[in-house]
């Protein structure tokens, strides 16, 4: 059979075997591995992507054969290492994805080996303390603790006892906690009537998500002014825990599907009601449109889940689409710097959050299509620290060049990070606000 080189059908993944011991198999997965950073090796077009493919280039290039064999198994790691699963060198640069016959699949290739590496006890304590989101959030979510938390995160001593106990660069930003959780004080919605169009419900689901929950509720409380102002009526999802890509990240399946069956039935029951579930985080909405689907594919409940899941921005141009959405806004943004997080774009919906932006009047949208570094608790390590702000030091130039007056993204830490990288690069910058946040100004309401 001829193989030619890229492929001209549009990618499919295959759903992870991750139940069968073979998938633990040290030995079978170095072999993958090397079948598979051979071909990255001869192909070459994702070096500029991260971390994963210059670490891997290097080892090649420095080894004895000037080839993959003469990579020493135990280096291998060190690619491990550099990937934080932005899932962006599979969607958009690389020619083997499946259903090419070579059947290249890095990101998730890289989740095995994690979870291997989880298995195998090798993942710090340190770092199975920063995937838990939910168990931290709950925590520091209580008044007393709140404050004591926000302010030994401001102390330049404590920031250096994290740095040494929990490894978080002291000089890496850190969300804050909230005084009060957004699942606890959202306003119930009005009794609108459900307006059901063609292309979605006409009633939403919100999951709240770690992050708006402990960390920035204001994004959750603009989302639901937005479904009022629209007169969609909504409700919060009953039970919620970590979507779980935090301990994805970290290989630790076993914990991924704990949350799994707590979040799914509760979900599935929304979904069968009819409701679309939305969520203000991408890198949750994408955990349950494709993770979850790929570990549990023959879960009914979990497929369910992914069709009736939507990211806010696809939400709303859909709802456009149906014409069902209001368009009256009331206060233009100016110039809005917008970057789109990788884990939006894997998500394969196009720029919807950039449409919506678009059509506030006298408003002009600088979009910023590249990663910027940050990855949840992979960007605040400090021994990958400094080269998260490599990666994304482009998207910080880019971001600042227009003398924007907001800068924002669908990622609130990758916000965060970039307004960093602007202020480390000298640069003035606009307020920062969530892309909801934005819409929320736009229609005037307070």
């Amino acid at each position: 059979m001829s193989v030619r080189e890229g492929s001209l059908e549009a990618p499919t993944r295959h759903p992870l075997d991750w139940k069968n011991p073979e998938f633990y198999d040290e030995a079978k997965l170095f072999a993958e591995m090397e079948r598979v950073f051979d071909i990255c090796h001869g192909c070459r077009r994702c070096v500029s992507l991260c971390g994963s493919f210059p670490t891997l280039f290097d080892l090649v290039d420095e080894s004895p054969t000037l080839e993959v064999d003469g990579v020493a198994k135990e280096a291998y790691w060190k690619v491990v290492d550099q990937c934080y699963l932005c899932d962006v060198c599979y969607m958009t640069k690389c020619p083997y994805v499946p259903p090419h016959p070579w059947n290249l699949d890095f990101p998730h290739l890289m989740l095995r080996a994690k979870a291997v590496k989880f298995a195998s006890g090798k993942v710090p304590f340190k770092d199975k303390l920063l995937a838990s989101t939910d168990g931290l959030g709950t925590l520091a979510s209580i008044p007393v603790v709140t404050q004591v938390t926000n302010a030994l995160n401001r102390s330049g001593a404590a920031r250096g006892l994290m740095e040494s106990t929990l490894g978080v660069d002291r000089t890496a930003w850190v969300p804050e906690y909230a005084g009060a959780k957004f699942r606890a004080n959202v306003a119930t919605s009005a009794a609108f009537p459900v307006k059901d169009g063609s292309r979605t419900p006409g009633k939403v689901a919100i999951y709240a998500t770690c992050y708006i929950n402990y960390n920035e509720p204001g994004i959750g409380h603009d989302l639901v002014k937005i479904l009022a102002h629209n007169e969609i009526p909504y409700v919060i999802a009953e039970k919620e825990k970590c979507c779980g890509m935090p301990k994805l990240e970290h290989g630790d399946l076993e914990t991924v599907e704990k949350l799994k069956d707590v979040n799914i039935p509760a979900l599935a029951k929304l979904a069968r009601a009819g409701y679309a579930i939305l969520t203000a985080v991408p890198s949750c909405t994408l955990m349950f449109k494709q993770e979850l689907r790929l570990l549990f594919p023959d879960d009914p409940d979990v497929q369910l889940v992914a069709k009736a899941m939507f990211d806010p921005f696809e939400y709303l141009v859909a709802r456009d689409k149906d014409g069902l959405l209001k368009k009256n806004f009331a206060k233009p943004l100016g110039k809005v710097s917008y970057h789109i997080p990788c884990h939006s774009r894997v998500q394969n919906v196009g720029q919807k959050t950039r449409e919506v932006l678009e059509w506030v009047p006298d408003t002009e949208v600088n979009t910023v299509e590249r990663c910027a570094g940050h990855d949840g608790t992979w960007g605040v390590k400090s021994e990958f620290f400094e080269a998260s702000m490599k990666i994304g030091k482009p998207v910080f130039r880019q971001m600042a060049s227009p003398a924007p007056d907001y800068v924002s993204s669908d990622c609130p830490i990758a916000g965060r990070r970039i307004v960093q990288g602007i202020e480390g690069e000298g640069e003035a910058h606009g307020r920062k606000e969530h892309p909801i946040t934005l819409v929320r100004i736009a229609y005037g309401i307070d």
